[in-house]
């Protein structure tokens, strides 16, 4: 079994850091390479009844934080009130882009599980995006990403829609794939304890690679 990055741990929920390239829920093709087994393995070593209850899920190729909880009740808590959990990633995209930005569009996903854009309401799903860049250089920008909803592939179909894919990510048009992973992780996530209801703030540090790969070109902006 994998070592788990465990980020916090009380007798409730487990919030632990995903690496890029794991799923997070089993599929017909894969059943135990995922981060749920994992996470129900670390928990059924305690005790051989544990059980661990997924509250939400991240793309296989995104790394970051996932909250597990450990009781139906307490998974059913955090879902009803999911809208009010903050979720920021960061992201490193293709090319230089300034500023901030907020982007709004309807998805839908394709027989061969690609999702796009549309302007009808009626044909997708609403998506809002913002992001806020950190850092560029001629070649590649750091953008902090803020999802005000959690769509499938929300957050890549948007860069791609602003022309500035995520480094690494071929199925929405990435050219670059330099350290060989998707560069979105998800950084940061605040709510209230379900049951304590004592304010949470949990963060990861900004990823090397991507740093390094700022680091590459001369004129680094910060923002």
């Amino acid at each position: 079994m994998k070592k788990l990055k465990i980020i916090y741990e009380d007798k409730y929920l487990i919030v632990v850091s995903k690496p890029a390239n794991m799923l997070t829920i089993s599929t017909e093709k894969e059943k135990e390479n995922t981060l749920f087994h994992e996470v129900s393995m670390y928990e059924k070593k305690k005790f051989k009844n544990n059980k661990v209850f997924i509250v939400h899920r991240l793309d296989k190729e995104t790394s970051g934080l996932i909250i597990f909880a450990k009781s139906l009740k307490v998974k059913n808590i955090l879902q009803e009130k999911w809208e009010n959990v903050k979720r920021i990633y960061v992201a490193l995209l293709d090319g230089k882009l300034e500023g901030k930005g907020k982007i709004e569009s309807y998805l839908k996903e394709t027989k061969t599980m690609l999702t796009y854009s549309t302007k009808n309401p009626k044909e997708g799903k609403y998506a809002c995006t913002k992001y806020q860049v950190l850092k560029s250089n001629n070649k590649y920008t750091l953008v902090e990403i803020e999802i005000l909803t959690g769509r499938k592939n929300q957050i890549r179909v948007h860069m791609k829609d602003i022309n500035h894919p995520i480094v690494g990510d071929k199925k929405y048009g990435s050219k670059n794939n330099q350290i060989k992973k998707l560069c979105l992780q998800a950084t940061k996530l605040e709510f209230d304890h379900p049951i304590t209801k004592e304010k949470i703030l949990l963060e990861l540090p900004i990823p090397n690679e991507y740093m390094e790969l700022l680091k590459q070109k001369s004129n680094i902006i910060e923002k």
